[in-house]
């Protein structure tokens, strides 16, 4: 029998929270972000990409989940395909020539 029917249903349906956990390590982070685990090491590495902290006596690297919401909004801000104000396409035509003209 699944784990998931031994569940209450409103225990299941409540909130996302209390089903996934608030910290992910490199291999869940990196899975949420479809991305691979290596990428992660080399933005960390780079000082890019999402947050990341180490966890625990053994420094474990972790992501808090809400931070790696956070980036991927932030990366779609910074993306002119995702925000039209950012499209050098919706911008004026400037004029070459003389601006006092």
């Amino acid at each position: 029998m699944p784990a998931r029917s031994l569940l209450a249903p409103s225990a299941v349906s409540s909130s996302d929270s209390a089903v996934r956990p608030g910290f992910l390590n490199v291999r869940d982070a990196a899975a949420y972000l479809g991305i691979s685990p290596h990428t992660l090491y080399v933005w960390r590495h780079r000082r890019q990409g999402p947050p990341s902290f180490r966890m625990g006596p053994r420094g474990r690297v972790m992501y808090r989940r809400t931070a790696l919401d956070a980036w991927i909004h932030q990366q779609e801000r910074a993306d002119s395909r995702s925000n039209p104000a950012l499209n050098p396409l919706g911008a004026a035509p400037q004029r070459r020539g003389n601006p006092d003209a």
